[in-house]
């Protein structure tokens, strides 16, 4: 698969994590009065298990991992650790700068993802997904 189309399939998949990831926080925060740190965390492990199965099933379905589907998710999520970093660390950065968005940290949430999207393609696709599949 191309490049291009794979990239295109990835920032699919990274639209739907978002509004998984956002989606949760916001719900937390909102309905549960969770604490947008907390919940956060709760909403990636969502997030990052949702983007699994689209890149797996989509994004990726030319190659594959040569793992099995619980190994292959547990390597994803270890993979998505330094996304996730890179994702927080955005994210805790507007929380402290803008205090308003404790009420609405959907917008530090996309702000994160913007950022991380580059580093979780690269290693999704070098790391994981890195062999075409082979017919038999």
């Amino acid at each position: 698969m191309k490049l291009r189309h794979e990239v295109m399939l990835f920032a699919v998949g990274g639209a739907i994590g978002f509004v998984v990831d956002a989606g949760i926080v916001q719900m937390l925060v909102s309905f549960v009065h969770f604490n947008p740190y907390g919940g956060r965390v709760i909403s990636f492990l969502a997030a990052a298990t949702v983007t699994w199965w689209w890149n797996r099933s989509q994004t990726f379905a030319a190659r594959q991992s040569n793992r099995s589907l619980v190994t292959e998710w547990l390597h994803w999520m270890a993979l998505m650790g330094g996304g996730a970093a890179i994702n927080y660390a955005a994210y805790v950065a507007c929380l402290v700068e803008i205090p308003s968005w404790h009420k609405w940290p959907v917008l530090a949430v996309a702000v994160g993802s913007f950022f991380a999207a580059f580093v979780n393609f690269v290693s999704a696709r070098t790391l994981l997904f890195k062999r075409a599949k082979t017919h038999s």
